[in-house]
């Protein structure tokens, strides 16, 4: 296992990579650039950003995410230009020791919350939170402004305005379209973007659906163990995997992250994890929570303890974290929650390795 953090740079992540290299046992970064969907990246940008972690004394070997642009998810004909651009970028950042690439392939929407701090009772803390009844008669364009208003003048990932100026437009484009229509359109994508990949030694690695079931009517296709087993056969391939994310899997019950994780890491088809707990408060209703298994309802043992047993070579990261002792930063992604989490889940893997 490879533990590691994410950073959105030094022009815009509060949290200097010298705290980040303090954290014990993180040995790199999932990184990334602050690129719009379809750009291809600049070499000369991301080598000094390469540069600069390095020196930091840290690795960059995982990006997420390299961004797929609507128009390759809807099937127009602008999508052969756009993929170019992904191939190239494929190619930039395997040059640079890349080896996993997190994406994902959901409509319009990366992520979606009713509250980004909502405060917990029990200590004070406040964190990511979702309420299906919150939405209300909220459409598309509401929540936007809404989770605008709450970010702290932080762009949020899946948020960026250049994507959300285009969102009447873009949901038009969607309409009548069916999850086996999403699926063509994924297939044609991975037929393209998955030879390269072997080529170069780099593994895609498809992020969930968060919240794990259908909004706004809109086809997701990635939010079960089904659905996945439907991805990776998309295009057989060891370069096409899972980015695992045991909290947007999780905010349904009815996934068990523990066998889910069993399921694809005994393939080889887990190229990344994001680990984070999640608390249950109803049909569709939840908050994210502290690692520690008893604060939340997932047992975070069980989960490191598949991962040992069938993927121990895979990067991880701590995610999303509550902010704590009065911690201001982009929401979900403050220093102290997740360097907490960090440190309790290396606590777990050493008792696994120790205990064999």
């Amino acid at each position: 296992m490879k533990m590691t953090f994410r950073w959105y740079g030094r022009k815009t992540d509060p949290i200097p990579l010298k705290y980040i290299r303090q954290i014990p046992g993180v040995s790199g970064l999932m990184g990334l650039l602050e690129k719009p969907a379809g750009e291809d990246w600049p070499e000369d940008e991301f080598a000094a950003l390469k540069r600069e972690v390095n020196e930091a004394g840290l690795e960059i070997e995982v990006i997420e995410s390299v961004n797929v642009h609507e128009d390759i998810k809807t099937g127009l004909p602008s999508r052969d230009k756009y993929i170019e651009n992904y191939i190239s970028t494929v190619r930039m950042l395997a040059r640079h020791g890349v080896k996993v690439i997190i994406y994902n392939f959901m409509p319009v929407f990366d992520w979606l919350r009713t509250d980004l701090a909502r405060v917990i009772p029990e200590d004070g803390s406040n964190s990511l939170y979702f309420d299906e009844r919150d939405l209300g008669a909220m459409g598309p364009l509401e929540i936007v402004r809404k989770t605008a208003e709450g970010s702290r003048g932080f762009t949020l990932p899946g948020w960026e305005p250049e994507r959300l100026a285009l969102l009447e437009t873009t949901l038009k484009q969607y309409e009548g379209m069916t999850g086996d229509d999403l699926r063509k359109n994924y297939r044609y994508f991975l037929d393209a973007v998955i030879t390269v990949c072997e080529e170069n030694g780099v593994r895609m690695a498809c992020h969930p659906d968060d919240p794990a079931w259908p909004i706004f009517g809109l086809p997701r296709i990635a939010h079960s163990r089904e659905d996945f087993d439907r991805i990776v056969a998309l295009h057989d391939s060891p370069a096409n995997t899972v980015c695992l994310c045991t909290g947007s899997l999780g905010s349904n019950p009815d996934n068990d992250i523990p066998a889910i994780i069993r399921h694809f890491g005994s393939m080889n088809r887990i190229g990344a994890m994001h680990v984070r707990n999640v608390k249950y408060l109803g049909y569709h209703h939840f908050r994210e929570a502290a690692h520690l298994s008893s604060e939340g309802d997932l047992d975070l043992y069980e989960i490191m303890k598949a991962v040992h047993e069938t993927c121990p070579d895979t990067y991880i990261r701590p995610d999303h974290g509550r902010m704590i002792w009065d911690e201001k930063g982009r929401p979900g992604y403050g220093l102290y929650d997740r360097a907490l989490g960090a440190a309790y889940l290396n606590g777990l893997w050493e008792a696994l390795e120790k205990n064999g």
